[in-house]
């Protein structure tokens, strides 16, 4: 008689295994399920269910693979799973060994953007009470961009068609790919430990979710949150907000659009400063006056008419005190009016009458209005050309279209 083999449970399980990690189906596989019981461990795995309306299977996604999922797991969650199935010998508990999951229904992005916002702004990130005012009257801009890209030149010729005299300094940061944030995070640190920016433009040209994703990264928007620099955001999209818009302390809808936010008129600032030049000259006057009510007030005094000599030397403090703040005040409207007169001079010397005196002139259209661009007309059309001393009449008999080539700015 032959006796039967007696196994350990080790084998067993051993065995187990070995079939179920050799088998065609089980050693790779996609599966469906709802997730639920789900727990991240501190080591970084993570264990969860996956079930359906007839049964459950437990699945485990060790930590290398779960560094990969762009979204973070939620019991509830209708995914895919591509893994294999084997056995937990110490157990005996078989399940399924999780390498890949893909939501179901919507994309991984979309899900990891709204878990970051959300948990952003249970945060506070997002609270209106953390915006920063951008400067009125800006002199500086730091610009985090692409310095190859058509954002960083459309900043430049709007801010300094607005203000000739803005400062622009070009932080060059990756702005789409894997390294991306790491770089915008890095420029970012950067415009503020030079401290000479009054603003901070981040931006770049429209795309798609995946080619803006860098601006949806959460070490992106603590860095911006963290800038002690205001910053505006300009991603180059009207409608979809990235998580740098809800940061930053102003959006703007392009990079162009961002420019225009940062910058005042030339004309603007020189009306600031003859604003400032009356206020002074009247808070001056006021302090004369005031001196002077108070002295009269105490030479009418009955008890200090008697002693002319204290009368006099009031006067004479009086006269000096006059002599001293008149003095003063002349100075300062001295300053003011040779910052004006410099800027009088620069208005002349862009005036249009004054260009018109070096030869050019001015066209306009039958509307009286005027083009810059022979896109603007057409052939026969009748035009009016504007010179120093009168106007001329014009046919246009051909057009030409010159290429002035791409202008580069000095930073």
């Amino acid at each position: 008689m032959i006796e039967p083999k007696v196994f350990s449970v080790g084998q067993i399980n051993r065995y187990i295994k070995n079939l179920m990690e050799n088998d065609f189906i089980l050693s790779s596989l996609l599966v469906k399920g709802e997730i639920s019981n789900f727990k991240a461990h501190s080591g970084g795995h993570l264990y969860f269910s996956l079930k359906d309306a007839v049964g459950a299977i437990s699945c485990v996604m060790f930590r290398q693979d779960a560094l990969s999922l762009p979204f973070e797991p939620e019991n509830g969650m209708s995914v895919i799973l591509y893994g294999h199935v084997s056995l937990y010998e110490k157990t005996g508990q078989y399940q399924l060994y999780a390498e890949m999951m893909e939501p179901i229904g919507i994309g991984s992005l979309q899900i990891a953007y709204e878990q970051l916002k959300r948990k952003l702004e249970e945060e506070g990130l997002f609270d209106e009470d953390f915006k920063r005012e951008i400067p009125p009257y800006v002199e500086t801009i730091a610009v985090i961009t692409s310095p190859t890209g058509a954002a960083v030149r459309d900043i430049i010729q709007i801010a300094k068609r607005r203000d000739p005299r803005v400062k622009i300094a070009v932080f060059p940061a990756l702005v789409q790919g894997e390294r991306a944030a790491e770089d915008i995070v890095q420029a970012l640190k950067l415009a503020n430990e030079w401290g000479k920016a009054d603003v901070i433009i981040l931006g770049r040209g429209g795309g798609s979710i995946e080619d803006l994703w860098a601006f949806n990264e959460e070490k992106v928007a603590r860095a911006i949150f963290a800038s002690e620099i205001p910053v505006i955001s300009a991603v180059g999209h009207e409608t979809d907000f990235t998580i740098a818009d809800f940061v930053s302390d102003l959006r703007a809808p392009t990079p162009s659009a961002a420019a225009e936010l940062a910058t005042q008129p030339l004309m603007q600032k020189i009306e600031f400063v003859l604003q400032l030049e009356k206020r002074l000259e009247r808070n001056c006057m006021a302090m004369i006056e005031d001196a002077k009510r108070r002295l009269l007030y105490i030479k009418e005094r009955p008890v200090l008419k008697r002693p002319l000599e204290r009368v006099y030397n009031a006067q004479l403090l009086l006269d000096k005190m006059e002599l001293a703040m008149s003095k003063a005040t002349k100075q300062k409207l001295l300053r003011y009016s040779e910052k004006i007169g410099t800027l009088d001079t620069r208005l002349v010397a862009s005036s249009p009458f004054s260009v018109m005196k070096r030869g050019y002139m001015i066209g306009m259209n039958e509307h009286n209005k005027a083009f810059v661009s022979v896109k603007q007309v057409e052939l026969d059309e009748v035009i009016r050309l504007r010179l120093q001393d009168g106007h001329l009449k014009a046919k246009i008999l051909e057009k030409a279209v010159i290429d002035l080539g791409e202008e580069k700015a000095d930073i």
